[in-house]
């Protein structure tokens, strides 16, 4: 299996993805262009390895041609458009009931304008046969006016499908002031990829790290009082 993620730098060892991963939540946060997309592909493969299925959300929306050939290099590529219509429901449910990794391109004004609005793709990546079976990645795109009225309810969306599913998520995103939130840094291992230097609320670490370099920060399984302690590595990721 394609466990080995990268060489960590403060100590003589390698970075491996394990079992954890797949029921821990993972979020990457990094400036365009530093690798988000590339480590959530190791991430994905990982989990294919394991014979979970994954649905990778991509709101960019992007027509099939311009997905990265690195997402399509084998069988385990199924791509959809998310559209309100019988028969999309139809093939999606087709592809769940197959256990197809699916990539599913997604027009972010589907989901409501309001955070007490349901909208149909809200119900469409809630359905059970995927909470039970999926391992699930978002991938955020800088325009975040669609996402209900505010990007936070945005991610306290996520955070409410996130105590609904059996295994974990990977999410993708730019760095952003939420991402500080003790409630979000309690349910994530944090992937600080390349630098961050636009975002002053971070580390001074991260303004300076180059491409396919990362943070890797998560919390231990040991329980205390207060916060599980937290583990730090920086990473030299494999490309």
């Amino acid at each position: 299996m394609k466990r080995r993620i990268g060489s960590i730098k403060n100590r003589i060892s390698h970075l491996e993805l394990d079992e954890r991963t797949l029921t821990q939540n993972t979020l990457i946060l990094a400036e365009e262009g530093s690798g988000k997309t590339h480590l959530a592909n190791i991430i994905r493969n990982f989990v294919i390895d394991n014979n979970i299925p994954t649905l990778y959300l991509d709101f960019s929306n992007p027509e099939i041609d311009a997905i990265e050939s690195r997402f399509k290099e084998n069988e385990n590529f199924f791509y959809i458009r998310f559209e309100e219509s019988d028969v999309f429901d139809a093939a999606f449910d087709a592809a769940i009931a197959r256990r197809e990794h699916i990539y599913m391109a997604v027009n972010p004004n589907y989901f409501g304008t309001k955070r007490e609005v349901k909208s149909r793709l809200s119900h469409t990546i809630q359905k059970p046969e995927l909470l039970k079976n999926y391992y699930y990645f978002f991938h955020e795109i800088s325009l975040l006016n669609a996402f209900y009225t505010r990007f936070e309810d945005f991610i306290y969306y996520i955070l409410s499908l996130v105590t609904l599913k059996k295994f974990g998520l990977t999410f993708l995103t730019q760095p952003h002031v939420i991402f500080e939130d003790q409630k979000i840094k309690l349910v994530f291992s944090f992937l600080y990829l390349g630098k961050c230097s636009s975002a002053d609320y971070y580390d001074a670490d991260l303004k300076t790290l180059t491409p396919h370099n990362f943070i890797h920060q998560y919390r231990q399984d040991k329980r205390t009082l207060l916060f599980n302690p937290v583990h730090t590595n920086i990473v030299t990721v494999y490309h």
